[in-house]
């Protein structure tokens, strides 16, 4: 008997990551679908409806103008946060979006505090800030790269919590999205990369340094999860390898956690039956 696809309203539930939880990033679930490969164009026209209903609410989260949402996207290399961005959050209108890539810090930033940066990008109330990579790469990279000590990243994981939960209580909802990609759809993708001559540019030598770092990463990955997962700033992780559940996934998670904000239209402050236009 074929699996039922879990509905939509149920999948984000599902693909959260429960507080105190640890969850293992096996290869074998970047696969799944939620039994939603069997309805793959219902899947694909749901997202066309997504989008629509994503634009509806950014719209009247700007109208609003007291919450904000602050999202975290990670992935390993090739796990597909550029075409993500492109593909569900060009849902957005970009005068209230702003999308920020954080690479290697420079040497202003180095010579601040590793959230410095980060803050310095948070959304202004009204607006919605996506962040391709975060302050999560100090727990990631500096970790598998032992770029800082131990006794320096570990405390980071209790210190980047109490930072979402300043945002959270200032009424900035952070919402992080993980791609979970197997390795060897990291594999397809980087050759992928090496056949396509416009593809070419996409591909840095040093991934395949980190492809071979790929179980330090994954470790890196599951204590991220299990340290930082909270009620206040949940991970999701969002199977990767078909992109087209992928983006289905990731744009029903923010559904979500938008209807989970109580936003409305400001009230006007005149009366409109009173105003003649000539």
């Amino acid at each position: 008997m074929s699996q039922r696809p879990v509905p939509r309203r149920d999948l984000p539930d599902r693909l959260r990551v429960r507080p105190g939880s640890r969850p293992k990033l096996a290869d074998a679930d970047a696969e799944r679908t939620f039994g939603w490969d069997k309805e793959k164009d219902k899947a694909v026209a749901a997202t066309t409806e997504n989008l629509s209903r994503l634009e509806e609410l950014q719209y009247k989260m700007y109208a609003d103008g007291r919450f904000a949402m602050m999202i975290a996207l990670q992935a390993i290399d090739g796990g597909g946060k550029d075409s993500t961005i492109r593909r569900v959050f060009g849902a957005f209108n970009p005068q209230g979006c702003t999308v920020t890539a954080f690479k290697a810090p420079s040497a202003e930033e180095l010579r601040h505090d590793y959230l410095w940066r980060i803050h310095k990008h948070a959304p202004a109330r009204g607006e919605i800030a996506v962040f391709n990579r975060s302050h999560y790469e100090d727990v990631l990279i500096v970790r598998v790269n032992d770029l800082v000590p131990e006794d320096v990243w570990s405390r980071r994981y209790d210190q980047i919590n109490e930072f979402e939960r300043l945002l959270d209580a200032c009424g900035t909802r952070v919402v992080k999205i993980f791609l979970h990609i197997s390795k060897d759809e990291q594999k397809a993708r980087f050759q992928e990369r090496l056949n396509d001559r416009r593809k070419n540019w996409k591909f840095d030598t040093g991934d395949l340094e980190k492809r071979q770092q790929w179980p330090a990463y994954t470790r890196a990955f599951e204590s991220m999860f299990a340290r930082c997962s909270t009620d206040h700033a949940p991970w999701y992780v969002i199977p990767a390898n078909r992109k087209w559940f992928r983006d289905f996934a990731v744009s029903q998670v923010l559904i979500y956690e938008l209807e989970q904000l109580p936003l409305r239209f400001p009230a006007a402050n005149f009366d409109p039956k009173t105003i003649k236009l000539v």
